[in-house]
């Protein structure tokens, strides 16, 4: 039954990706996932981790039919791979769970094979079903029949003929090679594995830092003392930076890109160092022993102060993006620029309470990538070109017609309204026009597996 299951399973997945692009198959393949692992794995789906990640996994199955974009794709491979390894463990971390998944992917089948015991039934059944008997059954009937039919060509014209005339042409090789490689795929997903001792060590080690018997005061005093200078400097100069950037966003008058976009790179590129400055130095200094030294109040103070001021400083980065976008309109760096501010600012929340509450490192690793996973679907949820050329219709001051222009073909009607509400350049609406006939006739030549929601809601590719 498993290996039937299994067929049928590969077989789907040539039908749906054989020789098409990305679209409705993606979304089919992640049920029909769900689906053989829920089979294969009735126990573990009664884990509400589990539950948790199947569903967010056909959310973004979802999400790839209805945006079609390329981080729907990516989010929904994410997810994939996360699934699997909490189906093979769903206690673990979720980057722990994302090793076993890619791992699982690549060589589930070959791991049980060979590195897991074998059971005494595995054994009978072995006993039971002689490989080299079904091997010498197919195979020796089968190249004995082909010698004869090369004799007896030899012999009869007419036979000669007759076999001249059979065509193998329907035997796709590649159709084929798909199939087997589906096989293959839901095979070792179908019973999701573990890397040892990776998935043992995250189990059995805690976020909580162990005070040690034997500690050396004069050792804690001195590293108190030095982070306590350190820190302090650190404060006073990101406080007069702070400063002087408020005074530049009040009092310098922006009139150009390049200007608003040295300012947003060169404070992106101070925050940068800044808070690998601050997050490394927190850790070296309370990776150990000082966190339990009675007077170490002094150097918590003013690390919370400087977690403090690097926000501040997120905030003056924000604002300054916020004026690059108001005034010349969003483009995937600037979206980028926020993406990294808000990372950060979660990133110096886990340090305030790594450092308040006593966390190890491996806290911040877990909690930071549950977040980077978290906000990497929640962005897979918007059409990103779609969004990005109607804020910038709408609300940019200088448009970049150009850059939207190059943009996915998604938002050719956008720009196709846009270009026949107002006077644009001949060889601009001759680039629009273009790109909304490619992309409608794209729309139109889709096989049914590339479908996305647009090719049901846009009615110009059938008007034309």
């Amino acid at each position: 039954m498993k290996h039937l299951i299994l067929i049928i399973a590969s077989l789907c997945f040539s039908a749906l990706f054989y020789q098409q692009t990305i679209g409705l198959n993606l979304s089919l393949f992640s049920i029909i996932t769900i689906a053989i692992l829920w089979w294969h794995n009735k126990p573990q789906f009664q884990n509400q981790t589990t539950i948790i990640y199947a569903s967010i996994y056909l959310v973004t199955a979802i999400l790839v039919f209805i945006q079609g974009t390329a981080l729907a794709i990516f989010t929904n491979i994410f997810s994939f791979f996360t699934l699997i390894g909490s189906v093979s463990s769903n206690k673990n971390s979720i980057y722990v769970q994302w090793i076993n998944g890619f791992y699982t992917v690549i060589a589930g089948y070959f791991h049980r094979k060979f590195d897991s015991d074998v059971t005494p039934v595995q054994t009978a059944l072995k006993k039971d079903i002689d490989i080299l008997h079904w091997v010498k059954l197919i195979g020796i009937p089968l190249v004995f029949i082909i010698v004869f039919i090369l004799l007896y060509k030899n012999g009869n014209p007419i036979f000669e003929d007759v076999i001249a005339q059979i065509n193998f042409d329907f035997i796709n090789l590649q159709w084929i090679l798909m199939t087997v490689l589906g096989y293959f795929l839901f095979n070792n997903i179908s019973q999701p594995v573990t890397i040892e001792p990776a998935t043992t060590l995250d189990l059995n080690t805690v976020n909580i830092l162990i005070e040690r018997k034997n500690t050396s005061e004069e050792k804690n005093k001195k590293d108190n003392q030095l982070g306590t200078t350190l820190l302090a400097f650190l404060n006073l100069l990101i406080v007069f930076y702070s400063i002087t950037d408020v005074m530049s966003l009040l009092t310098n008058t922006v009139d150009s890109a390049n200007h608003l976009s040295i300012q947003v790179h060169n404070g992106i590129n101070a925050l940068i160092a800044s808070i690998i400055i601050a997050i490394l130095t927190i850790l070296f200094f309370f990776r150990s022993d000082l966190n339990f030294y009675k007077k170490n109040k002094t150097i918590k103070n003013l690390t919370y102060l400087w977690i403090g001021l690097n926000s501040i400083l997120i905030v003056l980065i924000s604002i300054k993006n916020y004026q690059y976008v108001s005034a010349f309109g969003f483009t995937y760096k600037r979206l980028g620029v926020f993406a990294y501010l808000l990372m950060t600012f979660f990133g110096l929340i886990t340090t305030f309470i790594k450092v308040y509450k006593i966390k190890n490192i491996w806290y911040l690793v877990r909690v930071n990538s549950q977040i980077a996973f978290v906000i990497c679907m929640l962005s897979a949820t918007i059409n990103w070109d779609y969004s990005i050329t109607k804020f910038n219709i709408n609300n940019a001051k200088v448009l970049d017609i150009t850059y939207l222009i190059h943009l996915k073909g998604n938002n050719s009607q956008l720009l196709k309204t846009y270009a026949q509400q107002y006077t644009l350049s001949e060889p601009i609406n001759s680039q629009i026009n273009q790109k909304w006939t490619s992309h409608n006739q794209s729309l139109s030549l889709m096989n049914w597996q590339e479908y996305s929601l647009e090719n049901f809601t846009n009615t110009s590719k059938t008007n034309q």
